[in-house]
């Protein structure tokens, strides 16, 4: 974009005060904005996406991720938006590498949902500005010790947060360790085209370049079985509105109670960040793409939700509000030998990429008139 006196215009970045946790911690937001529109804000506080602004077909500009209103609510709602490590998803029955096995904290059933406490969305990291030609952003780093949830080594942690003008929100993980261990790491952000607190999600749509998914068994851990999604509610090969299935009684939408499923991605060559998701709202005409570097992506509609949390445009969030496209490896690899591993040791760099972009269709939605905006008067 060339600015009034023909420069072309660099994405930027700023840093302000956002409280202090009940820890004494102070937090910060870090604003990420181009000139097109689009802008985020980063916390330091767990690395959660508080906003991600993009224009409708219209220009008008919206918040298309879940957003709360302060510090202490997302306090006291851990996970929202947030990063989860040491391993994102789910693991049974702990795992075993190099010959010794590790216990980790679990449910009754022996199941660990993204590594348990301390929550890696529930800590504030350390921050540094990332300023660049062609893009802008911050680092968030920590070092995660021996033992924390349970998991061997020493985690050193960088995650990059960047935007540039091709309206890429651009997350790089990189992690190195000082002993055997494992690690899937992810940011648990939850998209709602529409705008934050504007209803469900079921009528916007889903495409997913995944022929295959991992079914589970009661627990949502996978049964090792790669299947076809083909004739199945699980099937966004094409374009289909979220909600067409989403009451579905095949088994595998009954354990979920909804979306909560791993999808296998297609990895064409020849691309080092692949295609994994498109997402479409018809209404304002914003559209959604998420490429990445790992096998899988982790499609959850917020199915937890029962109206109890309050959005920061102050409306209630339900089951169904918001999509999570969780990009990572697939849920209980280190106890399945057939799924890639997770497996990193000393000597070794984890690197991991996901971008979300961000554009619209700039036309009305196929079959005719669109259907009414969020905030929309008839």
């Amino acid at each position: 974009m060339l600015a009034a006196t023909g420069v072309v215009a660099a994405p930027k970045v700023s840093v302000g005060d956002y409280g202090v946790t009940a820890e004494g911690k102070a937090a910060h937001v870090y604003t990420l904005s181009n000139g097109h529109g689009v802008s985020a804000k980063i916390l330091d506080y767990g690395g959660i996406i508080s906003e991600l602004n993009a224009p409708d077909r219209n220009g008008k500009v919206r918040n298309v991720v879940f957003g709360l209103s302060d510090l202490r609510t997302y306090e006291a709602n851990g996970g929202l938006n947030s990063l989860i490590g040491r391993y994102a998803n789910r693991i049974k029955d702990g795992f075993t590498i190099d010959g010794r096995h590790y216990d980790l904290p679990a449910n009754p059933r022996g199941v660990t949902l993204h590594s348990g406490r301390p929550f890696y969305g529930g800590m504030v990291w350390d921050g540094q500005l990332v300023r660049a030609a062609d893009r802008a952003g911050v680092t968030l780093s920590r070092v995660s010790p021996n033992g924390e949830q349970g998991f061997p080594g020493a985690l050193h942690i960088r995650v990059t947060y960047t935007l540039n003008e091709a309206n890429d929100l651009r997350l790089d993980y990189e992690a190195t360790t000082d002993a055997p261990t494992i690690v899937n790491l992810t940011n648990h952000v939850y998209f709602n085209l529409a705008g934050n607190g504007c209803g469900d999600v079921y009528g916007q749509q889903l495409q997913l370049l995944a022929d295959q998914y991992t079914p589970t068994d009661e627990d949502q851990i996978p049964t090792g079985e790669l299947a076809p999604v083909a004739g199945t509610a699980l099937d966004f090969r094409q374009l289909t509105p979220i909600g067409a299935h989403i009451r579905s009684s095949e088994q595998q939408m009954l354990y979920a109670k909804g979306y909560d499923h791993n999808f296998v991605l297609r990895k064409p060559a020849g691309d080092p960040v692949p295609l994994a998701a498109r997402m479409y709202d018809p209404a304002s005409g914003r559209v959604l793409e998420v490429r990445t570097t790992e096998p899988g992506v982790q499609v959850y509609s917020a199915n937890h939700l029962n109206g109890t949390l309050v959005s920061a445009n102050g409306t209630t969030l339900r089951q169904g509000d918001g999509l999570a496209l969780e990009t990572e490896h697939y849920p209980n690899s280190p106890n399945e030998p057939r799924f890639p591993s997770t497996a990193l040791r000393p000597g070794e760099t984890l690197r991991s990429s996901t971008i979300f972009h961000l554009t619209t269709d700039k036309n009305q939605s196929p079959g005719g008139r669109s259907p009414r905006a969020c905030g929309a008067r008839p």
